[in-house]
């Protein structure tokens, strides 16, 4: 008993204890379905019949099916956009942000509000802007004599609508972060810049830029994880049309195993995206590590 009580009135048990509600939710909401949908890569099962064994053939399946490669094409094009845009204009934000004057709390919360509101939130305001026959958007290009443009309904212009929504919803997320890597750059190394004869891009290009490496290097990867994500999006909007031009590899599972009933070949799906985003986020620490510098 006593060796009990002592166990019990421990630090490890107390942490343990506290710890246990997260770590219980964690496995049987995190690491449970990553179990079980590795199973169901290798099986037939639409979730409801009993599940036949096939080993690799929902694997196999994959090269040659089009639809798959579409949705994989429509996503690095997205993600491809979506980083480098929402990363520099977050930084080119942060840094017009970056400054005393009045009211600067109220741009920087203003900034930030869009990352709060919910997709769905998001979505329908820019439904209501884009619209063809009464949105703001539109209205102001017919006074330049252009439009009515139906932007989500074009098979050529839908996913990039979609690209240019979701930079608006994130960006100030990106701009937090720069911010806060901007108020940690010492102002010594500015000043002694100045002393050099450097001007504002001088400055902002050499001594700037480069001590927001770390920042940079992990917005890029968590923006270019977040973007081969896409889903709430496409599926409130588009539901992957016009046709299939916004059908990314989320949308194009989560339609095969809940509208289809195809799961094991969703699954199959599913952890080629998984294997693809721990690949890509792991060349890009490899060459941060080349090219960011951490201050000691």
């Amino acid at each position: 008993m006593t060796r009990v009580r002592r166990i019990l009135e421990s630090d490890n048990f107390s942490g343990w204890a506290l710890a246990f509600p997260a770590v219980f939710l964690i496995f049987v909401f995190g690491i449970v379905p990553i179990v079980w949908s590795a199973l169901l890569s290798f099986q037939r099962t639409n979730l409801l019949s009993p599940p036949q064994w096939i080993g690799l053939a929902n694997y196999r399946a994959l090269p040659s099916d089009p639809l798959f490669r579409q949705s994989v094409v429509h996503s690095l094009v997205y993600t491809a956009l979506f980083v480098p845009l929402s990363v520099a204009g977050g930084l080119f934000a942060a840094v017009a942000l970056n400054r005393r004057i009045r009211g600067i709390f109220l741009y920087r919360t203003a900034v930030f509000v869009p990352v709060v509101l919910s997709t769905i939130a998001t979505a329908i305001m820019f439904l209501w802007l884009l619209d063809p026959n009464f949105g703001l958007i539109n209205f102001l290009l017919s006074k330049v004599g252009l439009g009515p443009y139906g932007f989500f309904d074009s098979t050529s212009g839908a996913l990039y609508s979609i690209v240019g929504m979701t930079i608006w919803g994130w960006i100030g997320f990106d701009v937090i972060v720069y911010l806060a890597a901007l108020q940690g750059i010492p102002a010594s190394l500015i000043e002694a810049a100045e002393i050099d004869g450097a001007r504002a891009w001088g400055k902002f290009r050499h001594v700037t830029v480069p001590l927001l490496g770390p920042a940079t290097l992990f917005l890029v990867v968590w923006s270019t994880i977040n973007a081969l994500q896409l889903f709430d999006e496409v599926y409130f909007l588009t539901k992957g049309g016009p046709g299939t031009a916004t059908y990314v590899v989320v949308y194009y599972l989560y339609n095969l195993a809940f509208a289809q009933g195809i799961a094991g070949y969703a699954a199959a799906i599913a952890y080629v995206l998984l294997v693809a985003i721990m690949a890509l986020t792991l060349i890009q620490l490899w060459v941060g590590r080349r090219w960011v510098h951490y201050a000691s």
